[in-house]
């Protein structure tokens, strides 16, 4: 190595030499010997030991040009890469509630790829549909989708509720209270403010732009039975306490309390209850007469009973039950409202029962009056 640098060394002051001497040689005119000299150098710059010597020197340039640089491309990959897994923005956090892993803002598409089709869609409070998905009432849940397609309501009453606190089905109100801090205790419904009384039956809380009704069971130690989400957006847009009566509502409010009466009876291992057109009419008549002339009982201004109603348009049966309720702005207040009532909690969920049939009212102020009979023929 040693001789390697001394020859760089000659052959750069030769070089220099050849330079500043050639010129000189130029300008003063001087004799042969001295151009003799010149080849002489000339013909050892060209020589094998220069040229040997000059061939490493360029390998070894060569060499270290090539290291330095895959150091360097190796440093910018580095960069590069970390640069690519560095988010320009963070990912959005959780909701704070789910339905069987859905959310609101989830779409119709992955909801179906989970659910399959539903069973059916029916109208509710919001103006739009309640799409009810389960399996013959098992993993029972409803969806309402905007005009995109997106999920801006849910509803269960079985064991599909998720949580970031770790409150499901079977949690109790004390935990929910510790967990979640106070209630929404009003609501804003155009320019008037609706007081919640829920009776210690429900919290109402408002979070990830949405409002969570949690519901609760009196009748099991006050834990957590059914859980309602509804986005923001959903929740202000409709302007009173009550909807718009019309006959899709009327339609929705019936089939939803079916479906949420046999989606109860499945989580207590009770048999599924079919829909009964007769006594259907039986009860949609006692709702309408109720709602038109302004009263609610079981017993009619003619004196009639549930069973007589029954007798009077033929319908036939062994056992029979009726439930009523008013002034609930949905179906499924109303629902939750039966279950923590004893006696209608009882046919609800009684094991005997075969049918049902719901029929549902507005008054003139459109508040809602609810009926269903039930039937073992």
């Amino acid at each position: 190595m040693r001789n390697l640098f001394n020859i760089v060394v000659l052959i750069l002051l030769l070089s220099g030499f050849w330079y500043g001497y050639g010129k000189d040689i130029q300008e003063s005119g001087v004799k042969a010997g001295v151009g003799s000299f010149v080849s002489d150098v000339r013909s050892f710059i060209n020589g094998p030991e220069v040229s040997t010597a000059l061939e490493k020197v360029n390998t070894g340039v060569n060499n270290l040009i090539g290291s330095l640089t895959e150091k360097l491309d190796s440093v910018s990959e580095k960069e590069r890469q970390e640069k690519v897994k560095k988010p320009t923005l963070e990912a959005p956090a959780e909701a704070s509630f789910s339905v069987r892993n859905i959310e609101i803002g989830d779409t119709k598409d992955a909801v179906e790829k989970l659910a399959g089709e539903a069973k059916r869609h029916t109208q509710n409070e919001y103006g739009v549909d309640w799409f009810a998905y389960h399996e013959n009432y098992q993993n029972f849940f409803m969806v309402a989708y905007d005009t995109n397609d997106k999920v801006v309501g849910l509803y269960t009453n079985q064991d599909l509720i998720s949580s970031k606190e770790g409150i499901k089905r079977g949690t109790p109100i004390e935990v929910v209270t510790e967990k979640m801090g106070e209630p929404v205790t009003k609501l804003l419904k155009g320019n008037v403010y609706y007081q919640i009384r829920s009776d210690g039956e429900y919290d109402m809380f408002e979070m990830d732009n949405s409002y969570v009704t949690i519901f609760y069971d009196k009748h099991e130690k006050n834990t957590v039975t059914s859980i309602q989400i509804i986005d923001t957006k959903l929740e202000k847009q409709k302007i009173g306490y009550f909807a718009e009566a019309s006959p899709e509502l009327e339609k929705g409010f019936e089939y939803q309390l079916f479906d949420l009466t046999n989606a109860s009876r499945v989580n207590h291992d009770l048999s599924v209850l079919s829909w009964d057109k007769q006594v259907k009419v039986t009860a949609q008549d006692h709702s309408e007469d109720m709602a038109v002339n302004q009263y609610f009982n079981h017993t009619n201004l003619e004196g009639e009973s549930p069973f007589d109603r029954m007798e009077d348009d033929q319908i036939k049966f062994r056992m029979a039950g009726e439930n009523l309720a008013s002034g609930q702005n949905s179906s499924i207040f109303a629902h939750e409202g039966l279950m923590n009532s004893i006696g209608h909690r009882e046919n609800k969920l009684q094991k005997d029962f075969e049918s049902l049939g719901v029929g549902v009212a507005f008054d003139d102020e459109e508040k809602p009056y609810y009926t269903e009979n039930y039937l073992r023929k």
